[in-house]
Parts: structure tokens; sequence; C-alpha cells
């Protein structure tokens, strides 16, 4: 593996870096299962591999990383599991804000927010207000999240933009509609990182992976170590992004 943290790799020999990385954390539940466990306690271990992956993307260099949290899909799972989701996020929150504040972490959220109940979301807002002047690693939870969801947003808005008036036909590029999604502030993901050897996107950020590289990992997210991101980063270094191109 040539692939080490930013800081102590020569200017002249880093390896390439992706700007933003972005995760589908698959297998929590599968990982408990597989050694008799509640489902739960895969979510809770996967809390702690939120943190590797967040202290290796900081060292690496890494500058913007998104984390496919809980999709709207996920609503439909038992309500004892849904309400245990809920307030593993927000004792993850307790625990890491000011760790994320120390470390110039700052937090973000995309998704259908308002459907996340009343004290997750106060939480949540706290924490994203406690570290915006962060500049480090901009950490994204996808929440609530739906990639059909966010597109069927951002067609909502642009008709409503048009109706007032205020967006014309040729107006409508693909700059344009990556403006009116949730992620308009983040950079496309330069790689897409999946755990638990599935081999599919699962409705996450469809419209932004168009030209991003994809790394597939058979561990299971409880699994997942930094080393396992410095193998995902390293092999990352290694493809040729052509973008349709020759």
């Amino acid at each position: 593996m040539i692939f080490a943290p930013a800081k102590s790799t020569p200017v002249s020999t880093a390896p390439q870096v992706p700007r933003h990385v972005a995760v589908i954390m698959d297998g929590n539940g599968r990982w408990a299962q597989s050694r008799g466990l509640p489902r739960l306690k895969g979510h809770e271990q996967g809390s702690q591999a939120v943190g590797e992956c967040v202290e290796g993307c900081r060292d690496a260099g890494v500058k913007y990383l998104t984390l496919y949290a809980f999709s709207s899909e996920n609503w439909k799972r038992p309500a004892a599991e849904v309400s245990g989701l809920m307030l593993l996020l927000e004792r993850f929150l307790d625990q890491k804000t000011n760790e994320m504040a120390e470390k110039g972490v700052q937090l973000r959220a995309i998704g259908r927010l308002d459907e996340l109940p009343a004290p997750c979301r106060k939480r949540l807002d706290k924490t994203i207000a406690a570290t915006a002047h962060n500049t480090q690693l901009i950490l994204t939870l996808a929440l609530s999240y739906s990639g059909r969801a966010e597109i069927v947003d951002a067609v909502r808005d642009i008709v409503r933009e048009t109706a007032a008036g205020r967006v014309k036909e040729e107006d409508i590029t693909p700059e344009f509609i990556s403006a009116h999604l949730y992620t308009s502030e983040l950079p496309d993901p330069d790689l897409l990182i999946r755990t638990s050897g599935e081999l599919r996107l699962s409705n996450f950020l469809l419209w932004q992976l168009s030209y991003t590289e994809i790394h597939v990992t058979p561990k299971y997210w409880p699994e997942f170590t930094k080393a396992d991101l410095f193998a995902a980063l390293d092999d990352y270094s290694k493809r040729q992004r052509r973008y349709g191109g020759v």
C-alpha cells in the first residue's frame, strides 16, 4: 500500500487524495445477527467505525466526507429499531460535538430533516451550529435521505421559480440543477466506498455520483477501520478518471 496520511507523506511522492469521499455504511444489522446480537448492537458498533473514518479522512487530507446514515426507506424498519437509531444519533452528537470542534470538523446534514423526531433535530442543529466555523473536514450526514426525493425536491423548487418568472428554459443546465440539490455547497464525490460487498447505490446521491470512482469492500461497516479507509484511498490513487474521454 502506497497510501499514508497526508501529514506524513512527502509532497513529491504523495498519492492522489480524493477531495470528497462518500460512504454507504452497510451491514450493521448483519454484523450483529452473525454474532447472535440484537441489530441495535450492530448500529452501536457502527458508530465507532464512523469515528475511525472521520479521523482517517482528516489525517489523509480529505476535505469532504458524506455518510449515508439513515435513508428514507429506513423509516419502514421496526419502530423499536428506528427509535434506537434516533437515540444513538443523539448520543453520538452528545459525545462527539466537542471533539469535532477541537479537531476542525464541521458537521452538516442533508435530507428531509423535518421528518426527524424533534429532540433529534434539535440536537443535530445544536452540533451544526457549534461546528459551523470549522474548515479542516466537512462531515455531512445524510439523514431521512433519498436520492430520488432530492431530485424531486430540486424539480419542485425549479418549477416554483419558473412559475414566478425567475427562470427561463435556457437557464436549466446541469449546473443549475446541481445548485438546487441538497448538496449545492459540496463538490461531487470523487470516491464512493460501500461496505458489506453489496453492488448497488441504494438511492444515494444519484445525481452526484455520475463520475464517481467506486470501491466495494466485503467487510460489514462495524468492522471498517482506518486501515480499510486507507486501502480504499490507495485503490483510488491508482484510478484514471477520464470523465467519458480517452
